[in-house]
């Protein structure tokens, strides 16, 4: 395979490695512990699965309105993220 075509960066690699493991490990999670559909605030049935896509969406938009509305440094977008997606996993 000649992936020289695409330019990989170490930051890259550790995003979607990182995305990777994390859907790696929701699945060994609903392998061990089945989810059962519930309503928190999203006010729609969600599943586990459901919650951490919303999650993922939301950090993706706070990243990119960080990007689209502040010149400070992008790491500083990370902690904002977490937190909603902490939020959205525990009470969405």
């Amino acid at each position: 395979m000649n992936f020289e075509w695409m330019y990989w960066t170490v930051p890259t690699a550790i995003f979607f490695s990182t995305i990777f493991l994390m859907i790696l490990g929701m699945f060994v999670w609903e392998l061990v512990s089945p989810t059962i559909e519930r309503s928190g605030f999203l006010k729609i049935p969600t599943t586990r699965g459901t919650r951490f896509f919303v999650g993922l969406l939301g950090t993706a938009y706070i990243h990119l309105a960080w990007l689209g509305l502040t010149d400070l440094n992008l790491w500083l977008a990370m902690p904002i993220a977490i937190v909603w997606m902490v939020v959205v996993m525990r009470w969405g």
